[in-house]
């Protein structure tokens, strides 16, 4: 085994895989020189460039354990506060395919006034 084998078979702990439609989060334990733990969360995104090829955007926060509980903290107290002002359904035209858009609805909603005055 080589040098980079060796620090990436030390470097790499624990993964866990949340795949999402066009969305991938990939939440990885690694190990610091030192021998401590730290947590990468990294979103990946599939695009597709104008020829149709696929390309992945990536974004990665890196977490070390003396910012854990107030991480925790604040991700469960906007999760909570999320929930709370718009519970758990999910109101998006790109998620449910009987969604409609609000112009839409609101052009059916006027129609429907004007035709019950007439």
């Amino acid at each position: 085994m080589d040098e980079k084998e060796k620090i990436k078979e030390r470097n790499e702990i624990c993964s866990r895989t949340l795949k999402t439609g066009s969305r991938t989060y990939f939440f990885d334990a690694r190990e610091t020189r030192a021998g401590d733990y730290y947590l990468t969360i990294t979103e990946s995104k599939k695009q597709f460039t104008e020829t149709g090829d696929i390309s992945y955007k990536k974004h990665k926060i890196y977490l070390y354990k003396e910012d854990f509980s107030k991480f925790q903290s604040i991700l469960d107290d906007m999760i909570r506060f999320i929930i709370n002002e718009k519970g758990v359904e999910v109101i998006s035209e790109r998620h449910q395919k009987d969604f409609k858009n609000h112009l839409s609805y609101n052009q059916e909603m006027k129609d429907i006034k004007k035709n019950h005055q007439n």
